[in-house]
């Protein structure tokens, strides 16, 4: 940390029973040369990865269907969300993270990736990257049903569609997750489906 505008005085941990819930409380020296106390609770969950699955042949892609409990307590009446394939890093390299996690939800050991980008998935609150790729498949490279893994109790629906089917679903807001998006629509500009 070399910002000489930010000194962090206290860092308090709320909780870790399932990631990292600190209060962190930092003096900040505003433009009008005067510190101010800040007190803010950052969420620390570790970094991740994801990746849109394309077949440029087919012109599909390869998205998931599962239930996430914050975005149905704030709306989503099924708590189901359409997404790309993602998953925390856990100690990998993020290129070893969304092959890994790539097999696991959906089935498919792709051979490649690309990486397009890193991004902060909510940098008011939580501390994550997230990186962000491509990659493309085909029926070869399919080598179990994917799911997910039952020891981490994950139900994770694989769902293969056309894609501009899946591009529509934005209009539609039946895609409201903000890296699939972010995907699709890189896709979209780069023409890569």
């Amino acid at each position: 940390m070399k910002n000489p505008n930010i000194k962090i005085q206290q860092t308090e941990l709320l909780s870790d029973n399932w990631y990292l819930l600190n209060k962190v409380t930092f003096d900040f020296l505003r433009k009008d040369g005067v510190w101010i106390t800040q007190k803010r609770e950052v969420y620390d969950r570790g970094n991740g990865a994801g990746i849109l699955l394309f077949n440029s042949t087919k012109k599909t892609i390869i998205l998931t269907r599962q239930f996430r409990l914050p975005a149905y307590l704030n709306g989503n009446e099924t708590g189901m969300m359409i997404e790309v394939c993602a998953g925390l890093l856990d100690q990998d390299h993020p290129e070893q993270c969304i092959i890994r996690e790539t097999e696991e939800e959906t089935g498919y050991r792709i051979k490649s990736v690309q990486k397009i980008m890193e991004t902060f998935v909510s940098p008011g609150a939580v501390t994550e990257i997230l990186h962000l790729f491509v990659g493309e498949y085909d029926a070869s490279m399919k080598v179990h049903d994917g799911g997910g893994l039952e020891h981490e109790q994950e139900e994770i629906e694989v769902i293969e569609m056309p894609f501009v089917e899946a591009y529509a679903m934005i209009a539609t807001g039946e895609i409201k997750d903000a890296k699939t998006i972010i995907l699709l629509q890189y896709a979209k500009i780069n023409n890569l489906v």
